[in-house]
Order: C-alpha cells, then sequence, then structure tokens
C-alpha cells in the first residue's frame, strides 16, 4: 500500500537501476533561488558520493520519460523524487528521503509521526502554492506557456521565435 506521497509508475524503464549508484533522484526548479539554494547545500552535504541524482526541471532538456514520467507541470507544482526502482515520491517525504540518504534523517525525522507528517505536508502544500510569487517569479500557467513557446521555436539572436 502507497502512501498519498507516493506515485508508482511501472512503465518507467529508463532509470537503469543496475548501472546508478544512486540512492534518491531530487526532481528540483533549477529557476527557484530558494530551491536552488537548497539543492546547492545538499550537494556539498552528498561531498561527491553520487547519493543523490540532482536533476533540474527547468532545464529545456528535462526528460519526464528518464524522470519516472513526472511531466515538468507535476514537478513544478510540487517536489518529487525518484528511487531507483521507479517508485514516484513527493511532498515532505520527498525531503526526508534526500536528508536519509545525505545521513542527516534526524533533520525530517519527526515527519514519520503520522499528525506531524499530514501538518507538515498541509504547510509544505501551502508554500508549494505560494513559490513562485514569494521568489518573484511569473505564475505556473505563464511559465509552462513560455516553456512550451521556447520548445516549439527556434529562438534568434535578438530572442525572437524563427519560423524558418
Amino acid at each position: 500500500m502507497s502512501s498519498p506521497n507516493t506515485v508508482v509508475h511501472d512503465s518507467d524503464q529508463n532509470l537503469n537501476q543496475s548501472s546508478s549508484s544512486w540512492e534518491i533522484k531530487l526532481l528540483y526548479d533549477g529557476n527557484c533561488p530558494l530551491c536552488v539554494r537548497e539543492v546547492n547545500f545538499l550537494q556539498k552535504r552528498d561531498a561527491g558520493r553520487n547519493l543523490v541524482a540532482f536533476v533540474d526541471i527547468a532545464d529545456d532538456d528535462y526528460n519526464p520519460e528518464e524522470n519516472g514520467g513526472v511531466d515538468f507541470e507535476a514537478a513544478m507544482g510540487r517536489i518529487h523524487a525518484v528511487l531507483p526502482d521507479g517508485t514516484v515520491i513527493k511532498n515532505v517525504e520527498v525531503f526526508r528521503r534526500v536528508y536519509e540518504a545525505l545521513g542527516m534523517g534526524w533533520v525530517y525525522a519527526i515527519t514519520k509521526l503520522p499528525i506531524i507528517g499530514v501538518i507538515a505536508n498541509f504547510i509544505y502544500g501551502i508554500w508549494a502554492e505560494w513559490r513562485l510569487a514569494l521568489t518573484g517569479r511569473p505564475n505556473l500557467e505563464t511559465i509552462i506557456r513560455e516553456r512550451q513557446q521556447r520548445l516549439e521555436c527556434s529562438i534568434d539572436t535578438e530572442g525572437r521565435c524563427r519560423t524558418d
């Protein structure tokens, strides 16, 4: 039985679990200054051990099929991670698992308690809803539209879409 924070994608064949050394693949927004700060901290804690694979969903080359089937819109709405077996997790469970992988599980250990976990996910949900506005970014619909336009066209040197 999976928790409300776990989504299993049986069709994810691109994780290649046998050759990966990571324990968890963290999907993060590389255009979010607070997210990048957290990722920089986590990368320092990882210290080259590659326990955590960091995937920037804001990169135009982001591929959902390589990341548990989590599409850009879903990844922008809530934090997600992928386990080596293809299980997709989200919300506070992601932080708990990443910190555990890096030997700092005590930071989020209290969120394993049922009532505390529910409260933590509720608070995280509020943060997720307001994250873009609080970091001075456009709303999710605008970000998705701009990304789609960028991916559909070839940009010229002046930043305009070419149609040739």
